[in-house]
């Protein structure tokens, strides 16, 4: 299993940070970024491989690509996704296709979390696999922190897994909230891929979010691991920024 960061995003509430950068390199911790902070993990859980999408400013990502791989023993691939300025993350996502066959463990270019989310999932995963009840996805979800509108609210069945998964429910209807970090197993690439697809083909604005509701709305099961509680944060705007720069310099 190698670690994938979508990082290809403007963050335009987050100027004048994001004029030059891409949200990933906005610094949270004296220098480190968010994509430090998630590469740290990866390395922290055994990865030595990742694979970043790039699109705004990604001249920067490549300027930084030697010393982080230095930094962090993680070897980079950097995959290009050429519409990232006009188009949303299900299209972000399906461009880095070729690798779901490899396994993946997929961070948000924009959460600041610990380590022990992605030992969790993958613990979990793998408790699955041995029990022979292994999903393509699974997802991370937040099942204590109070929800608003704006997060990406989850409802599960405990047989039958993710049921929905949108920011468009109300907030007392959901079982949690997606954090943004997710293990697709390689059974799961070839129907993510045409699902991913299948929504942004629909409408570009759409989330890769929207790909896996398209997957569960074909029959297919998405699960959740639930990852206990844990402060994290994503960072889309300047108050989150300050929240993200408290919690970071904890870990």
């Amino acid at each position: 299993m190698i670690g994938l960061v979508l990082a290809a995003g403007a963050g335009r509430r987050l100027r004048p940070y994001t004029d030059t950068l891409p949200k990933a390199l906005v610094p949270v911790d004296g220098e480190r970024t968010v994509l430090d902070l998630t590469l740290g993990n990866f390395a922290e859980v055994g990865l030595r491989e990742a694979a970043i999408v790039v699109g705004y400013r990604k001249e920067a990502v490549y300027d930084r690509k030697d010393a982080l791989e230095q930094k962090y023993g993680v070897k980079l691939t950097l995959v290009e996704n050429d519409k990232a300025e006009e188009w949303n993350n299900a299209y972000s996502l399906w461009c880095a296709r070729d690798l779901f066959g490899e396994g993946l463990l997929l961070a948000n270019g924009d959460t600041v979390h610990p380590a022990s989310v992605q030992r969790t999932m993958l613990d979990g995963n793998d408790r699955r696999i041995k029990e022979g009840g292994a999903p393509g996805i699974l997802l991370a979800l937040d099942t204590v922190k109070k929800l608003a509108d704006e997060e990406m609210k989850v409802v599960v069945d405990p047989q039958l897994g993710v049921r929905r998964i949108t920011k468009l429910m109300d907030p007392l209807d959901a079982t949690g909230e997606y954090i943004g970090v997710t293990v697709i197993n390689p059974s799961a690439g070839p129907a993510l891929a045409d699902a991913l697809k299948a929504v942004f083909e629909r409408d570009p604005q759409l989330y890769y979010e929207d790909g896996y509701q398209e997957m569960v709305d074909r029959g297919l099961t998405i699960d959740v691991q639930p990852i206990g509680e844990v402060s994290w944060v994503e960072v889309d705007n300047h108050d989150d920024l300050a929240k993200a720069r408290e919690i970071a310099c904890r870990y």
